[in-house]
């Protein structure tokens, strides 16, 4: 059996590397999923995610699994330190090809697709979708701005992306090949539903 993560918090901040290496492994591709979206550069992200695990081992016997669970301690740290990477980047100009070189726009079909989607949602599930996926609030910073509990927070995103789910299930245009009329049986003539 798998020791829980508040197991491995306690063995981190006894020295144990082996517990830090098995929590990398649990978080680390969801904070560098967290990265990718505030920071999008590659370099940056795992810097910021490193960080963020040289300072949870640094920081490990201060945890308090009475304030938080040991993902959203970690999400706290790494959301924390790329803040931080965001605040340190030097205002850069342009340099002259740059400014003509072309760039691509949003794919205006995606945004209007995945914005209705967030629409269909009642309150405050598309509060709490906007804040956490367009903003990068972690849950615990979600109750902070809110005051919801941590634990209806969970719940609500989950309602909130499967209801989000379906919609786009049962509402996007289906793929080309499936529009396809059925001309072999009836000599050329498109089969009506």
């Amino acid at each position: 059996m798998e020791d829980t993560d508040e197991v491995l918090m306690g063995r981190m901040a006894g020295g144990d590397e082996a517990a830090l290496s098995t929590l990398y492994g649990r978080y680390a591709p969801y904070l560098y999923g967290l990265g990718r979206r505030m920071l999008r550069q590659q370099d940056d992200v795992e810097t910021c995610v490193q960080d963020a695990f040289f300072n949870a081992w640094k920081a490990a016997a201060r945890f308090d699994p009475g304030r938080a669970s040991v993902k959203t301690w970690l999400v706290t740290i790494a959301h924390n330190r790329m803040l931080q990477a965001l605040r340190d980047r030097p205002e850069t100009g342009l340099d002259l090809e740059e400014w003509d070189a072309p760039t691509s726009a949003p794919d205006r079909i995606e945004q209007v697709i995945a914005q209705r989607a967030v629409d269909i949602l009642g309150e405050p599930e598309k509060t709490l979708v906007v804040l956490a996926f367009y903003q990068g609030f972690s849950h615990s910073e979600l109750n902070e701005r809110t005051g919801i509990p941590l634990g209806s927070i969970k719940t609500y995103l989950r309602r909130a992306l499967a209801q989000m789910r379906v919609h786009l299930e049962t509402s996007v245009a289906p793929a080309p090949d499936t529009l396809r009329t059925n001309t072999s049986s009836k000599g050329g003539q498109h089969d009506a539903e």
